[in-house]
């Protein structure tokens, strides 16, 4: 096929790799993999999935959030990023206005529910960018972003210096780029991190990782709203293809609780207990099938991905 050619002309595979070569790409420190628990929906959950954590003596490397930093108070987020410092861990705020909570009919329709998690408007794209401005001056270093209008705007921002050299855009699944070309676009856009669909193949993946030089984000347990698929013996071949890899557990069977708050932090808090257990049977198989992968160092400070700094005076 003339397509399989071009495409290889341009630095990408021309299929899916089958036959799954090994990654030979590395986090900065050398690592093939870290872990991240999704949906910490704020200071107690944190404090919630550190603890259960430590007991379990799992290795959280990464936090995120999805109801977003507008919804969370300044000493909310402060405190996030105290504990997170303190942990070694990476924390990650999703952007807060969305196209899903506004006023508009369009995500509704059964054509539009992929633009739930995008800023609709200028309007919104300013609200958005105010959300990211707030959050770095009270300390943040990553955000999580599902808009290619928002990240061109971030990666122009860094560089003009108006935003931190180690400001990190860890980039949603809702953004749903699927190919090589896709993921490398999105790497030209300012994506420090990428969480690909929750449905690609092992062959699929590799695909990516050959023409990519970003760590991937990859579920390998999904919530319900993203397919509810649970790979965890995926997960030794997961990451000996895709490495640098954040494998990320998700939770089956579990109710969305975005936008979260004290109604449900009960919820949320024991959620996030259960996503470190499966990160447990996930890491135990990782580590009776795939022994050799290594990890990033419990509680370091990630060179080259630092999200989280002195809090503000």
């Amino acid at each position: 096929m003339r397509a399989r050619e071009l495409l290889a002309g341009l630095g990408l595979p021309g299929r899916d790799l089958h036959e799954l070569p090994a990654s030979e790409k590395r986090f900065p420190d050398g690592a093939h993999y870290r872990v991240e628990i999704p949906s910490v929906e704020g200071p107690r959950v944190l404090e919630a999935v550190i603890e259960e954590a430590r007991r379990r003596e799992v290795h959280v490397h990464r936090v995120s959030q999805g109801s977003g930093i507008m919804l969370l108070t300044d000493p909310e987020i402060l405190e996030m990023c105290h504990m997170a410092r303190e942990a070694g861990m990476e924390l990650s705020l999703f952007v807060g206005p969305r196209a899903g909570w506004d006023t508009g009919a369009g995500v509704v329709s059964s054509a539009g529910k992929t633009l739930g998690a995008q800023h609709r408007g200028q309007d919104q794209l300013a609200y958005a960018l105010e959300d990211v401005l707030r959050g770095v001056e009270l300390g943040l270093r990553g955000v999580l972003v599902a808009d290619v209008g928002l990240m061109w705007v971030l990666r122009d921002l860094k560089k003009r210096g108006v935003l931190p050299e180690d400001f990190v855009v860890k980039v949603s699944v809702q953004l749903a780029a699927a190919n090589a070309a896709a993921i490398k676009a999105m790497e030209d856009l300012g994506a420090g991190t990428y969480n690909v669909p929750t449905d690609l193949s092992l062959a699929q993946l590799a695909a990516i990782r050959a023409a990519a030089g970003l760590p991937l984000d990859v579920y390998v347990e999904a919530p319900d709203d993203f397919g509810g698929f649970v790979r965890h013996y995926e997960i030794p071949d997961l990451v000996r293809v895709a490495a640098p890899v954040y494998v990320k557990f998700g939770l089956r069977n579990a109710p969305n609780i975005y936008p979260s708050g004290l109604h449900l932090e009960d919820v949320a808090i024991r959620l996030g207990r259960e996503r470190v257990r499966r990160a447990q049977v996930g890491l135990e198989l990782l580590r009776r099938y795939y022994p050799e992968a290594e990890t990033t160092t419990p509680g370091a400070v990630f060179s080259g991905i630092p999200t989280v700094v002195e809090e503000r005076a």
